[in-house]
This record gives structure tokens, sequence and C-alpha cells, in this order.
């Protein structure tokens, strides 16, 4: 049997910049996201977003990458660290990308995140590392664009994270429907 999925690395960063500044423990505040992050708040901080609509709902309150996907950049010649991609939450053991619009994952003793979509990467990651833009992205069997740098949640429930605690996964009610970009 695999181990528990758990997060292995946390990071965030006060200031607008594209990786994050490791750290041992997250508190996250329900309806805002990660205290101290610059992407915390009931409406978007995201700054292309807020030049567009500055009110609109903050869907993108937490970034988790699953830690499997810096072994796959490994393979391609590129060295990726938790936290230099911008996420909050490095997890193992847990496919991100797989989990439909809606779950819950539930943190330690009590938080809630939901999942709200896939992150959209953007140039930025052309600019950390030449070449890793198109490494993030990849096609499916029907042509469709497959987005590998993570996922976007809300905190439904606030509390403090730290490494290691265990991620359990609670699913939509049928029918699920697909992560896209938020």
């Amino acid at each position: 049997m695999p181990p528990q999925a758990h997060i292995k690395a946390l990071a965030r960063d006060g200031e607008h910049r594209f990786s994050k500044i490791s750290a041992e423990q997250l508190r996250l505040i329900a309806g805002q996201g990660v205290e101290g992050d610059a992407h915390c708040g009931e409406t978007v901080k995201h700054r292309s977003r807020v030049a567009v609509d500055p009110m609109q709902p903050n869907l993108r309150q937490v970034h988790l990458i699953q830690s499997e996907l810096f072994a796959d950049l490994s393979a391609h010649g590129f060295v990726v660290s938790p936290g230099e991609l911008g996420e909050n939450i490095t997890t193992e053991g847990i496919d991100l990308l797989a989990l439909p619009r809606g779950t819950v994952l539930r943190i330690g003793a009590e938080v809630q995140l939901e999942v709200t979509g896939l992150r959209n990467p953007c140039g930025q990651i052309e600019r950390f590392q030449p070449g890793l833009l198109a490494a993030v992205l990849d096609k499916g069997p029907d042509g469709e664009v497959i987005r590998k740098a993570g996922i976007m949640a809300v905190v439904r429930q606030g509390g403090v994270v730290r490494r290691g605690d265990a991620i359990d996964v609670e699913l939509p009610a049928l029918p699920h429907l697909p992560l896209e970009r938020v």
C-alpha cells in the first residue's frame, strides 16, 4: 500500500514574486487563503486578473503542486524545488490533476481546501527557466492542452498546516466536473 498523501513542503511570500519562500507551517484563513501571502484575500489578487476586474472572487487562494512533477521535470533536464513555481503547498502521494472540481482536501486536524481548478502556466515560468513552459504543458489524445503546473483551491475551513500533515480526499457528488483553468 502506498504511503498516505501528505504535505512535502510549504511556501509563501508577501510580495508578488514568481517563487515563494519556504516555510515550516502556514496559517490558512477561511475565505481568504494563506496568511502573509500576496494572494491572500476574498477578491482576486493575481495582477492580470485584478486589471480586468478587481472585484471578482479569489478562486486562487492556495496553489498546490504535486512533488511528482519535479521528478518528471528533472527527467527533462530541469531542476525545480518546492516553492520555486509559486506554489504554497507541495504534496506527495496524490494525483492533484486527476481530482474533479469541488473536491475537498482535508489537511491535518482542521483545514479544508476546496479545489477550484487548474493553474494556467504563464510566461513567468519561461523566464524562470527557458523551456519550462513547454515542459509543464502537454497534449492529450484528442489534442487538448494538459496543464501540469498544479491546481488552485479556496480555504473552506482555516487552521495551521505543517510539513508531513496527512491529506484526505473527499470527492464531490456525481457527476464529477473536470478541472479547468482558473
